[in-house]
Parts: C-alpha cells; sequence; structure tokens
C-alpha cells in the first residue's frame, strides 16, 4: 500500500486525492478542446436560497436542458453536505455532481481527521478553494455554479454564500438566487420577502419565485402535477439539516399553482 495511505496525511481529501490519485478528481481527463461539446451537455438551472428567524430555506427546481431539449425532468440539484449546511448547483450537471458529492467528502474527511467539524465561513471557504482548483474545466465552457447555505451555530442564524466561476466567495443577506432563471427567481422573491418569514412561509415564498422563474426561463421547471414533479426543497435550522417530504412540497405547490390559475401574474407586495 503506498506510504500516502499509512500516513496522517492532511485533513483536505482533496489534496490528499491530488497526491494519490488526481485522475480521480473532477474534469482530471478532460479534453484541452470542447468543440462546442458544452452545448450537448445536460445544464442544471434555477436554485434559490432565503433565511427566516432561525434557519435557512433552499430550493430548486427539477429540470435539467440539454440545448433547446430537456434532458432530464426529476433531477436533484440539492445536496446535504453535512449536518449544518446543503449546497446547491447550476451549470454544468454532471461536473456540478461530482463536485458536490466530493465536497460532502471533503468535509466528512477535515471532521473524521480533526475531531470536529468546520465552522460554516470554513466550509464556505473549502468550496471556494475547491471551484478555484477547476478554473481550467470553466474557461473550457463547463462552468459549475454552486450556493452554499448553512445554519451558523456561533450567530444562531441561517446565512448563504454565492461563488463565481473562478471560485469568487460572497456571502448573500436574506436571499439569492442563481441559474438561467435566477433572475426572475430574484425578482419574485423581493416583493414577497419578510424578515418575519415563518419556515412555511418562506418555503411558500421560494416556491413561488420558482414559479416564476419557470414562466418565464424554458431552462427550469415548473411543478408538474400531472407527473407529480416537485421542487426539492431543504431547511436548515438548529435542529440540522431536513430534506421536507414530497407530500409536504407537493401541498404547497398544487396551492401556488391553484392560485396562479385565478391570478397568472401571482401576488403583489403590499404599498401599506
Amino acid at each position: 500500500m503506498p506510504g500516502a495511505y499509512m500516513s496522517a496525511g492532511t485533513s483536505s481529501f482533496t489534496e490528499f486525492l491530488s497526491a494519490v490519485s488526481p485522475e480521480l478528481l473532477p474534469g482530471h481527463n478532460l479534453p484541452t478542446s470542447t468543440g462546442g461539446t458544452e452545448h450537448l451537455t445536460p445544464d442544471a438551472t434555477t436554485i434559490v436560497a432565503l433565511t427566516f428567524p432561525g434557519g435557512v430555506v433552499l430550493a430548486g427546481d427539477r429540470r435539467a436542458t440539454q440545448g433547446n431539449v430537456i434532458a432530464n425532468r426529476d433531477m436533484d440539484k440539492l445536496y446535504r453536505t453535512d449536518e449544518f449546511s446543503a449546497v446547491a448547483i447550476a451549470g454544468s450537471a454532471g461536473i456540478g455532481i461530482e463536485l458536490a458529492r466530493l465536497y460532502q467528502v471533503e468535509l466528512e474527511h477535515y471532521e473524521k481527521m480533526e475531531g470536529r467539524a468546520l465552522s460554516l465561513e470554513g466550509k464556505a471557504n473549502k468550496l471556494a478553494q475547491m471551484i478555484r482548483g477547476n478554473l481550467g474545466m470553466a474557461l473550457q465552457g463547463f462552468v459549475v455554479i454552486p450556493l452554499l447555505v448553512g445554519y451558523d451555530e456561533n450567530s444562531e442564524q441561517g446565512r448563504v454564500f454565492s461563488y463565481d466561476a473562478v471560485g469568487g466567495r460572497y456571502e448573500e443577506h436574506r436571499y439569492h438566487s442563481i441559474g438561467s432563471g435566477s433572475v426572475y427567481a430574484r425578482g419574485s422573491i423581493k416583493k414577497l420577502y419578510k424578515e418575519d418569514l415563518s419556515e412555511t412561509n418562506a418555503v411558500e415564498v421560494a416556491l413561488e419565485s420558482l414559479y416564476d422563474a419557470a414562466d418565464d426561463d424554458t431552462a427550469t421547471g415548473g411543478p408538474d402535477l400531472h407527473r407529480k414533479i416537485y421542487p426539492l426543497v431543504d431547511v436548515i435550522t438548529e435542529d440540522g439539516h431536513r430534506r421536507m417530504d414530497t407530500d409536504e412540497v407537493a401541498e404547497l405547490a398544487t396551492r401556488v399553482v391553484e392560485r396562479r390559475a385565478v391570478d397568472p401574474d401571482g401576488p403583489t407586495a403590499s404599498l401599506s
């Protein structure tokens, strides 16, 4: 067995893998020229996140597109990374999934090696470092943009972190969205968001924003009541990470669709 497996090693699984088996890292054998193949790979959109007193909501539509074709109708773009954090992906779907899973292992490896979990700030910085390591793929057109959310046990609040393709890390306050439908989703949240939203109301605002994104962006999929395909919703509070049950999301999504049947443009912000 190689010596690297017998030594104490590093608390970073990515660094360990790059030293022992770099071919297992995302994009290691990527061709030097894509030749336009980025248009033949599935892309994932749209993701929204918003905080509420005591936690944060992360939600994503289920559609993946390949050019003008729907490549997948029920894709999972949300990943639990540990007890108090989750990451979602938009962009090149296959590479994004690899990155999210590697990040899960990265956090687990650190906790096993150090005997404690990274702080939320540390988790955000670690993800930025991993994205920066994949810059070569981004320059070839395989761009992955993640969104990290978590419950900060120190400040006892939900927090949201966004990234750019070169690893820039930015903390977003109150709410944020990524993906091709993000402009429409963010505009929807802006009109509905309140500082004192309950957990249920925060989820409803997220679903309303995804509906608006699907209404104007063909790459975003809205609730499909006939196929029973609904957005995925994660909630993180002091009690940890929770993936909302399908029946629970279905009830709220159906309520949104029924309201839109009466008022297609949806709820508006109060001027009072």
